[in-house]
Parts: C-alpha cells; sequence; structure tokens
C-alpha cells in the first residue's frame, strides 16, 4: 500500500478513485464497507469492494458476469459483456478499470431492484471463464513445512494442477473412489490479466487482474505413496474437482496490500487453519518473476499462493469454509466416491 492509499482510502496508489468509491456512491444512499469478506452496512469514510462473479440461475441456465453489489445482490453485466463468455478479466483488459467502473455505475442506476438477482438462488461457477494453467507453490509458508517434517525449499517449489480441476462456490469436492484420506489447503490465488513472459519483480503488478480464493485439495494417502517412490504426485492434486475457486475476483485496487491479508479455513465451525499472507516465504514479487522466466502465463490464469499448517483429514460430508480478509469466504462440502 502506497502513502497515497493512507493519505486518501478512496484512491489508488496512482491518485484515481478506487473502483468501490466509484460505485458506492451509485448503488444506493448507504455507504459500504467491509470486514473479513462480508460486506456489510458502514461509516462515512467505508465503501464497497467490488467483486465480480461468474454465476448460473439454473444448471441449465448460461453463465452470466454479475457484480455484487453492496446489499448482496446481483448485478447481471450482459450489457457490458459483448464477448459472450461471461470474462471479467477480460472485460477488464478490454474497458479498464475506471471505464469499467463508469460503466457499472451507469447500469446499477438504470436496473430497478426485480432485475438483482440473489446470492442465496444462483449457482457459483469459478471465476475465470478461461484457464489455462493453476501454477501452485509447494511449502511456501514455514509452519506448513514444519507440520510436514520437510525443510524449507531454498527455491520456490512449482506444480501444476489442470483446469479440469477447477470447480466453484457450494459446489462439491468430490473423492475419487481409489483415495480415503482427502485433506484441505486454503491459500491466495492471483489471477493472471495479461500475457506476461520474463517479467522483473518490480513489475509484478502489472501482471494481475486480481485476487481470489482457491482450496487446493490433495489425496494425500496417494500423494506420500510417490513422495515416498520419489516420483511425481501432481495427479493426486488434479482429480476433478480438486481446485474449488471464488466466489469472486476482487480487483488488486479493492484489495490493498496483497501480503497482509488474514485468512482461515474452517471445518463444520472449528477453525482448522487461520494464517496472515505475509507469513509467505516467497512473496507476490519473486513469485510471479519466477514462473514467467521463460514460461508464458496468460490471462485467466491462476497461481496458487501456498498454504499454511492444520491441514488434517475430512468425511464425507464435511464443510468447508476458506474466507480471506475482502475476498470472501468459498464454501464446499465434500463427498467420497
Amino acid at each position: 500500500m502506497s502513502p497515497l492509499d493512507l493519505l486518501d482510502p478512496t484512491t489508488t496508489h496512482d491518485g484515481r478513485p478506487k473502483l468501490g468509491k466509484v460505485l458506492s456512491r451509485s448503488l444506493g444512499s448507504a455507504t459500504i464497507g467491509c470486514k473479513s469478506g462480508h460486506v456489510i452496512a458502514g461509516g462515512p469514510h467505508e465503501e464497497a469492494i467490488v467483486q465480480f462473479a461468474r454465476v448460473r440461475r439454473a444448471a441449465d441456465r448460461d453463465v452470466e458476469l454479475v457484480y455484487r453489489t453492496p446489499d448482496d445482490r446481483l448485478l447481471p453485466l450482459a450489457s457490458l459483456d459483448d464477448s459472450g463468455n461471461a470474462d471479467p478479466v477480460a472485460l477488464l483488459a478490454r474497458t479498464g478499470r475506471e471505464s469499467l467502473a463508469e460503466d457499472i455505475a451507469a447500469l446499477a442506476a438504470s436496473t430497478s431492484a426485480g432485475d438483482l438477482l440473489s446470492v442465496a438462488e444462483v449457482l457459483f461457477e469459478p471465476p475465470v471463464a478461461t484457464c489455462t494453467k493453476i501454477c501452485c507453490l509447494a511449502l511456501n509458508y514455514r509452519d506448513h513445512a514444519e507440520e510436514s517434517n520437510l525443510d524449507v525449499p531454498p527455491e520456490p517449489v512449482l506444480f501444476f494442477k489442470p483446469p479440469s480441476a477447477l470447480t466453484g462456490h457450494r459446489t462439491t469436492v468430490v473423492a475419487p473412489r481409489r483415495t480415503r484420506h482427502l485433506e484441505h489447503e486454503i491459500e491466495l490465488a492471483v489471477v493472471i490479466g495479461t500475457t506476461t513472459r520474463d517479467l522483473p519483480a518490480e513489475r509484478w503488478t502489472e501482471a494481475v487482474a486480481g485476487y481470489t480464493v482457491i482450496n487446493d485439495m490433495t489425496a494425500r494417502d496417494l500423494q506420500l505413496v510417490n513422495i515416498a517412490r520419489n516420483v511425481p504426485w501432481d495427479q493426486f492434486k488434479g482429480f476433478d474437482t480438486f481446485a474449488p475457486l471464488g466466489p469472486y475476483l476482487v480487483t488488486p485496487d479493492e484489495v490493498g496490500d496483497p501480503s497482509a491479508l488474514e485468512m482461515r479455513l474452517e471445518v463444520g465451525g472449528t477453525v482448522r487453519q487461520r494464517a496472515n499472507t505475509a507469513q509467505m516465504v516467497y512473496g507476490l514479487p519473486r513469485l510471479i518473476a519466477d514462473l514467467s522466466n521463460g514460461m508464458t502465463l496468460l490471462p485467466g490464469d491462476v497461481i496458487a499462493t501456498g498454504t499454511t499448517a492444520g491441514l488434517a483429514p475430512l468425511v464425507d460430508g464435511d464443510v468447508m469454509r476458506a474466507t480471506i480478509d475482502r475476498l470472501g469466504t468459498l464454501q464446499n462440502d465434500v463427498r467420497f466416491s
């Protein structure tokens, strides 16, 4: 966060109005605020947290791009999205943050309450329309390395999940028959906004479209067998539904400093994981520079930045709630085949 952000919470580091501040002026008479990922009524200096989602009104309906309003309803953005694929990353790139803020504000002012969607009634898709790879970091929190009886790696350790592993908020994570030991891993997810290769660490923000929550599901029993055999184990993190993502894509100007976000994961109301992104061994500048060194990152690609301690097995019917400040809560239940 820059000094400008501290002096004026309504502007970004370059002095432009934050998207949430522009929209709060147009989406109702109450000023809006946010605590721990939940939009709440607030005081005179609070603002809306800008959150985009991809949803369906029913399982047989097309995916729609929506904006979450301060009163926790969803504003359809079909009239602004002429691409036809409900892609918030492409819309941000094509329109620009400031112009998009003005367009959404005008749309909100002309939309009746009856045309808004209820968060409770829609089906959530992952908040990225196109993703070619999910880049995941292993052992990027010291306490997770320690609980695994492993050393902190001297360099970032990368593995991949396939895009077919993606699933949305309030969906079911299905463990295949071959595993009996499933574990959760809450992580900050970075969504790439522009084609990026060989990006210097000091320019890492140029690559970022926004942030969201990811739960790096792992078939731990199968993974440990392959670790013991000293062979790759990516497959056992890449099964279908093993990358819950969402519920919202939040733009960087609304998040502030991504290295200072509280995160926690609860199962059945009990907190299992709790940390701050400041505890990452390798921060976002290093990660994005390393990942883009010789490998092209494409718009919609996801970087899962590592998890903290507190891993434990899940049982059939468990409900996981992964929360990161200013990004919201990603909820998924568990079913064993």
